[in-house]
């Protein structure tokens, strides 16, 4: 028994979606716009074309008919009425076959031959009796149905009347005198056998080119379609790639079309994506290593007391205890950093005269343990800045320790505050050892240290400059690493000024 279910929705939409491409729609797009474009031009140009023609057949018309206009004119002169004609209707006949290029017939056998056109001087005259009692005729019809024989009271003489109203009417003058009005009809769409054969090759040479433009419009737009879509396609084939996690796929930049800037950036996206997945495992690895050394010495040291080796004395628990800091003081700092990272960093702004908190904290600092520094500083008063205290604070910390532990004995600080424009500008600049200049840009980086061999003694965790960074950032500031000329290394930090300072 045969099966007449009908197929499933799945299988339906299953169908259509081999036809839901970008490629079928952009030829869809191309090919109707230009199909309605040809379309539109046929139309317009066979329009043109019969209204062009008409007009023209118009115009010919009139041409023709002027010298029948002028042999009327002469007839009503030499007669004084249109009697010998509008009663002669083989006399019209003819006149208009000649006028009109037509030839001529013969005339009735039991009258004289006339030529057409050809008027008597003296026309026969009718008995004065039939002339008054003749009843009157109705108007004679034309050898062509669109021209019509008026008086001068728009009576019809010759033609048919119910063309009247159709009719073009053009005067007829005898010696300036209105003598009547010769009327046709405009061809508009009454044209002749031959006229109607022309149009209609000419239809058909206009729809053959139609047909040729829109074969060609087809290729065309299939063309383009597969042009365009091929390099979108590559588009997506890479967007596929990146999001499987192959960050090191790149795409073939052709041209300087808007195409090739999106093949740019897609390039350096992917460059970005791929330097932050290096960067990502290098702070695994460095946060790993940084963790590693305190755990390592923790173990090894409560692994002795364990085995009695060391005695749990104030000493050796101080030691621990240092460890167990320093591990503090690391996770404390790898948190600080993501906070800034998610923006939940929280600052408490508040007025502050940099140079005074500047002075201030370098004059504490003078009293704490370590290499003795010779202090330099020209420090502004009136720099006003919004500002956290407690995170500034930790900025110049930072930047004191990082003085202390590689500048050589003896050292110097040169530390000026200053304003530039609608920025504070503090520069802190110390004695050798400086920093190679490949390696200035990276000093802000997280765990980056110029000693290759991380080794714990030659200082911290390599934290402190990228916190620093961090909280000058969120502060809407900058900081920028350079050469000294003391022959260390030199910071310059931008603060943005207290607005409310700078307007009054």
């Amino acid at each position: 028994m045969r099966n007449d279910r009908p197929a499933s929705p799945s299988a339906a939409r299953a169908w259509f979606s081999r036809f839901d491409t970008l490629r079928v729609k952009l030829f869809l797009a191309i090919a109707g716009a230009n199909v309605v474009l040809v379309m539109t031009a046929y139309l317009i140009y066979g329009w043109s074309f019969d209204k062009g023609l008409v007009e023209y057949l118009n115009q010919a018309d009139e041409a023709r008919l002027q010298p029948l206009i002028v042999r009327l004119a002469e007839g009503h002169r030499q007669h004084g009425s249109w009697d010998w004609i509008a009663q002669d209707h083989q006399r019209w006949q003819d006149l208009s076959r000649e006028v009109l290029g037509t030839g001529r017939i013969p005339r009735r056998a039991a009258e004289p031959s006339v030529a057409a056109g050809d008027l008597p001087a003296t026309p026969p005259e009718p008995p004065p009796q039939a002339r008054t009692e003749a009843p009157r005729v109705p108007p004679a019809l034309t050898i062509d149905p669109r021209l019509l024989l008026l008086d001068p009271a728009r009576q019809v003489l010759i033609g048919p009347t119910h063309r009247v109203e159709q009719a073009v009417l053009k005067p007829i003058l005898v010696d300036n005198t209105l003598a009547g009005y010769l009327g046709y009809v405009p061809r508009l769409q009454m044209v002749t056998s031959l006229e109607r054969v022309f149009l209609a090759q000419q239809t058909r040479t206009f729809a053959a080119i139609a047909l040729g433009m829109l074969a060609a419009v087809l290729l065309n737009a299939a063309l383009i379609a597969r042009w365009l879509s091929r390099r979108l396609r590559v588009l997506g084939e890479g967007t596929a790639a990146i999001a499987q996690g192959d960050y090191g796929v790149r795409l073939p930049a052709q041209g300087h079309d808007e195409l090739a800037q999106l093949a740019l950036a897609f390039n350096h996206m992917a460059t970005s994506l791929q330097a932050a997945q290096q960067a990502r495992r290098q702070w695994i690895a460095d946060i790993a290593h940084e963790l590693r050394t305190p755990l390592a010495t923790l173990r090894a040291e409560i692994e002795a007391l364990q085995d009695g080796v060391r005695r749990p004395d104030a000493a050796n628990l101080d030691s621990l205890a240092q460890e167990v800091h320093r591990l503090t003081r690391l996770v404390d700092d790898l948190r600080l950093l993501s906070l800034s990272d998610l923006g939940a960093l929280d600052y408490r702004l508040a007025p502050v005269d940099l140079g005074r908190f500047v002075d201030h904290h370098l004059g504490d600092a003078a009293g704490l343990p370590g290499q003795r520094l010779q202090l330099r500083s020209e420090l502004d008063e009136g720099v006003e800045i919004r500002a956290d205290g407690d995170r500034l604070d930790q900025v110049l910390s930072n930047l004191l320790q990082n003085t202390q532990r590689y500048s050589s004995a003896p050292a110097t600080l040169h530390v000026q505050v200053r304003r530039e424009g609608a920025e504070a500008r503090l520069t802190w600049e110390d004695t050798g050892p400086g920093v190679p200049p490949e390696a200035l840009h990276r000093l802000t980086e997280r765990l980056y240290r110029v000693d290759e061999s991380r080794a714990s003694a030659s200082g911290g965790s390599g934290l402190g400059l990228a916190i620093a960074r961090a909280i000058v950032e969120g502060h809407g500031g900058r900081m920028r690493a350079s050469a000294s000329a003391l022959g260390g290394l030199r910071w310059d930090i931008w603060l943005p000024l207290d607005p409310e300072a700078v307007h009054g």
